[in-house]
């Protein structure tokens, strides 16, 4: 199956995940060299979900961050547009809470969670703004937005390797051991297009959320991105 293409189609980035499902977590390891696990604790932290909340865990794939959230006593939903990334999610916690559901167009009332947040999820949706807006609209009053996204490393000879790494050294081991090697020259490519971390902070802000302020991790390969409704 052909990558997706840049515009993000929904219904090409669905299918793109479909197809990976089965080993989009071992995937993450691999090609993160085991960052991603570290990456999802900071979240875990930075979100500090309480007993009791309400807490919506978008574009959450398999659900493996949801899964923190649960542990900590929050009633977490794990909510995708990728059915097969759900599925494989419900296979391996069949008790959880799944809900299929675009980011552009939430299937939740108005105010219904504490918080809500998404890892590396943001960067395939087709407009970004409007799915801003939309986690704003499902957000009780004072309640908290974490995002978690790759991002840009201020030091320029590590970011220029870092960027060799996506462009050059990903693809081949994807191409390797990936039965979709194609999704992850998108991963890379994707990941090239993003903004850099004050101009994701000022979209933020225009979408209505407030004291919106990030976090490097791992030198700003990864940003979070977090806001108050």
């Amino acid at each position: 199956m052909p990558r997706a293409d840049l515009d993000k189609q929904p219904g090409d980035v669905a299918a793109m995940f479909d197809a990976v499902a089965g080993r989009y977590d071992l995937m993450n390891d691999l090609l993160s060299a085991g960052q991603v696990r570290l990456w999802r604790r900071a979240v875990t932290r930075i979100l500090n979900a309480q007993p009791g909340e309400v807490v919506l865990d978008l574009a959450a794939g398999t659900g493996t961050s949801t899964q923190a959230f649960t542990k900590a006593g929050a009633d977490a939903v794990a909510c995708d547009f990728s059915l097969g990334m759900l599925q494989a999610g419900r296979n391996r916690a069949p008790t959880g809470t799944f809900v299929a559901g675009d980011a552009l167009h939430l299937p939740f009332k108005d105010e219904s969670f504490d918080a809500v947040t998404i890892s590396f999820g943001l960067r395939n949706v087709a407009d970004t703004a409007q799915a801003l807006a939309e986690m704003r609209r499902v957000t009780r009053p004072g309640g908290r937005l974490v995002i978690a996204e790759f991002s840009r490393i201020a030091i320029k000879p590590a970011d220029t390797v870092y960027r060799r790494y996506l462009l050059d050294v990903l693809p081949k081991i994807a191409a390797k051991v990936a039965r979709n090697p194609e999704a992850y020259i998108y991963l890379a490519e994707s990941i090239q297009a993003w903004p850099a971390q004050p101009e994701l902070a000022q979209t933020i802000e225009r979408a209505g959320w407030r004291s919106v302020r990030w976090r490097d991790l791992s030198l700003g390969i990864v940003a979070v991105h977090v806001g108050r409704r």
